[in-house]
């Protein structure tokens, strides 16, 4: 599921997006003005991964220059992350050889540094590769506190560096919030919420949705923390306009789901993990 630092102009969005379906199948594409990020949702087979994000990486690096205004969302990259996930605990070691293998080609080609993040970084975060972002992440490498783990010991200068991991699933969910909740608001929330390993939570505002807050959130364990229960949790401090799912969810994470609230433009056949994908 590689996610750019890239929402809003079209042409590179496809761009990046032909280089992935190159060598794998784009199951799905989600892009966001706000947050100034696309997702994509890969399926390929073990050793055809890698080669599709080595191609998507050499059209991000070539048309996203991170020295220009990249939006509200965490990032050190153009290509900013890069999760290979196996949706079956047979394939761990398959998605584990495979993130190793296109972190190596990247950082090769591209001259771009990678860090490995979760189990193959030893358990460390994308948040902690975050913190400071990528002015913080450069001042780290030039005092030693930190070194890639491919690729130069510096920043690329217009494309910054990538995250690179294998893991199993994880939902991207979204909530809106109603007036008069605002961007306080909804960073509160999130402090309130969030379960280190299982519940990460940051507070936005959305321009293209009149400056709506919103609670952006990747739920680390969809199975044991099912969608209604975060909606619930959320509600207890705002009222809750209408939620998004960015990419593929399981489909027991639905469970229970209220139906009364707008899941905006969701496409279950596309976007429910067992529908889409063949396991």
């Amino acid at each position: 599921m590689p996610n750019v630092s890239e929402g809003r102009d079209v042409a590179v969005i496809d761009a990046v997006g032909a280089g992935f379906a190159s060598a794998a199948r784009v199951v799905d594409r989600h892009q966001d003005p706000d947050h100034h990020r696309a997702v994509y949702t890969l399926a390929g087979e073990p050793g055809r991964l890698a080669e599709a994000l080595l191609a998507g990486a050499r059209v991000a690096v070539a048309r996203i220059d991170l020295n220009e205004p990249r939006g509200s969302h965490p990032h050190v990259g153009a290509l900013d992350v890069a999760p290979v996930v196996h949706f079956a605990s047979a394939l761990r070691g398959a998605a584990c050889a495979e993130a190793l293998l296109a972190a190596d080609l990247i950082a090769s080609e591209l001259e771009l540094p990678v860090f490995l993040y979760g189990v193959l970084g030893a358990g460390r975060t994308r948040a902690e590769l975050r913190r400071g972002g990528r002015e913080g992440l450069a001042k780290r490498l030039v005092e030693g506190e930190l070194r890639p783990d491919f690729g130069p010991r510096q920043l690329h200068p217009t494309a910054g560096a990538l995250l690179v991991a294998a893991r199993g699933p994880l939902v991207a969910f979204n909530l809106e919030l109603l007036p008069p909740a605002d961007l306080a608001s909804a960073k509160q929330i999130a402090a309130l919420i969030r379960e280190p390993g299982v519940l990460a939570a940051i507070g936005l505002t959305l321009p293209s949705r009149g400056g709506l807050a919103q609670v952006s959130m990747n739920v680390e364990d969809p199975f044991a923390l099912p969608l209604a229960t975060i909606v619930e949790r959320v509600a207890e401090h705002a009222a809750v306009a209408r939620a998004e799912i960015v990419g593929l969810v399981p489909g027991a994470a639905l469970e229970g789901f209220p139906a009364a609230l707008e899941l905006a433009g969701f496409d279950p056949t596309r976007q429910v993990a067992e529908n889409a994908l063949t396991f």
